[in-house]
């Protein structure tokens, strides 16, 4: 874009497509928020892509003004991994819920983040199955009732920022969909880190599962369950910042703290550094009712991507390959003809 170009805004981004969620859904404002940020960070449609798998957030391509791919069940970060590699100046962008990305697809989210490719991730985590008719999915708490699990589900849940770090991931951040002055805001950071960045983001299924996260997510309650993760800032919550997250040296547990008229240093209230894996891996998996839930960039330590890496094995390859054409190299050794 040049300078007389006039700057993209949301609306620019915007397709011709209904878009077709349940009325309510949580979709409806990631899109708006992905659509800000793209307007935000100037990005080019003919070199952007957004990638999808199977289920309601997979419709996403169809709902943005740049290339996409809806490709299958649980694959879609194995599509984004070809075309990052075909083309390292396309920005790619992977969209998934948490029963494409946490079960048929877990494998393949294991390994893009595991290799570090330079592309987004966005998980729309609404803790169940929407498209399928409401069953339980990888995320889905204990005592979930479904159409799979009529009884309540006695499954252990997935959490996905805990599962991202386990895999190595080296952006990991949690975001809402109700927050639209804050989602853009970690979105812009997921793109600007070079590798690999994955982003869960808590969104409300009103059709079957609603409500989900008002334990979270309420207004009467937001201020107590969210402690928001800023670098260099510490880890106070509340309504009057009267709460902090301590370090227990003693159970080497993240625990909560009063914080009084003297302020977080004095309560021991940790400082977020979010290239600290060790507390980060902690903060990604507080789900215990007695802990907040943590928002914001949790972890973020950048590292080589494996395009890099690719390229530096194939600047080799070249150099050692004294410009030999791909059908010499096909008919190199030992061949045979047939009459």
């Amino acid at each position: 874009m040049n300078e007389l170009t006039p700057k993209r805004t949301a609306k620019d981004f915007a397709t011709d497509q209904e878009v077709r969620w349940c009325p309510g859904c949580g979709d409806y404002a990631i899109l708006r928020a992905v659509q800000k940020t793209l307007a935000d960070i100037d990005a080019e449609p003919e070199n952007t892509v957004f990638v999808s798998g199977i289920g309601c957030a997979a419709r996403f391509p169809y709902y943005v003004e740049t290339y996409g791919f809806h490709t299958i069940h649980g694959r879609a970060p194995a599509f984004a991994t070809g075309i990052k590699l075909a083309n390292p100046e396309l920005d790619v962008w992977v969209v998934g819920g948490d029963g494409d990305m946490l079960s048929i697809g877990g494998n393949h989210l294991m390994h893009v983040i595991r290799r570090n490719v330079d592309v987004q991730i966005l998980l729309f985590n609404n803790e169940i199955y929407g498209l399928t008719k409401g069953q339980a999915s990888p995320t889905s708490r204990a005592g979930t009732r479904s159409p799979s699990t009529p009884m309540g589900s006695v499954d252990s849940p997935v959490s996905a920022c805990g599962y991202a770090m386990g895999s190595g991931a080296r952006f990991v951040a949690r975001g809402i969909d109700t927050q639209q002055k804050y989602l853009p805001t970690i979105l812009k950071r997921a793109y600007e880190h070079r590798g690999a960045s994955f982003i869960e983001i808590l969104q409300n299924c009103i059709v079957y599962n609603d409500g989900v996260f008002d334990d979270i997510t309420a207004k009467p309650v937001a201020a107590d369950r969210q402690v928001v993760c800023e670098h260099g800032k510490p880890l106070v919550f509340g309504a009057n910042s009267d709460k902090g997250l301590r370090l227990n040296h003693d159970t080497l547990m993240i625990e909560v703290v009063p914080v009084g008229e003297d302020g977080p240093e004095a309560a021991g209230v940790l400082v977020h550094n979010e290239t600290n894996h060790v507390i980060a891996t902690m903060l990604a998996a507080m789900d215990d009712d007695h802990l907040p839930v943590a928002v914001g960039v949790i972890y973020c330590n950048p590292g080589d991507s494996y395009g890099d890496g690719v390229a530096a094995m194939k600047a080799v390859a070249h150099e050692k390959s004294d410009g030999i054409s791909l059908d010499e190299l096909m008919h190199q050794g030992h061949t045979w003809t047939v009459d």
